[in-house]
């Protein structure tokens, strides 16, 4: 599901790695847009007001029966260095791109309520142990290829 992330590089706001979960209120992620990065909070919690849905995972699958299309979505992508996915015994595993990656999002709402969303699909085979879903990964030329950076 992807409940954490680490952004590097010239993504970030100093320069220097950072780590963003999504259980904190403020979380926001760094868009890829037209004009540059954007960042933008991540989903909405159940307590906050606003349009889009509680969370902060859009699943291939509601996406293409359609339930994400009263939000009017806009896709988006999000750069990542390792995202972080947490075990059925609650144990958190991060994992790290080589070279980096970008995930695929969906940005629904309209100025200051616009929220980004993160696509999730089902887990690859080899990384099941650690969770059901997985972070959808843009293709590029070469898709990345993730692995197991350590405990937490």
């Amino acid at each position: 599901m992807c409940g954490g992330v680490r952004i590097a590089g010239e993504y970030t706001r100093d320069g220097k790695p950072i780590r963003i979960y999504f259980p904190n209120p403020k979380a926001a992620l760094p868009v890829l847009t037209e004009s540059g990065v954007e960042w933008l909070p991540w989903g909405r919690r159940r307590e906050e007001p606003g349009h889009g849905p509680a969370g902060g995972w859009a699943r291939t699958e509601s996406i293409t029966e359609g339930r994400w299309q009263k939000y009017n979505p806009q896709p988006a992508a999000v750069p990542v260095e390792a995202f972080m996915e947490k075990d059925e015994e609650k144990v958190s595993h991060w994992f790290e791109s080589a070279g980096g990656a970008r995930l695929e999002a969906l940005v629904v709402g309209e100025d200051s309520q616009r929220r980004v969303y993160l696509v999730t699909g089902p887990a690859p085979a080899n990384f099941a142990w650690a969770h059901d879903r997985w972070p959808v990964a843009i293709e590029e030329e070469s898709s990345p290829s993730w692995g197991e950076l350590r405990n937490d």
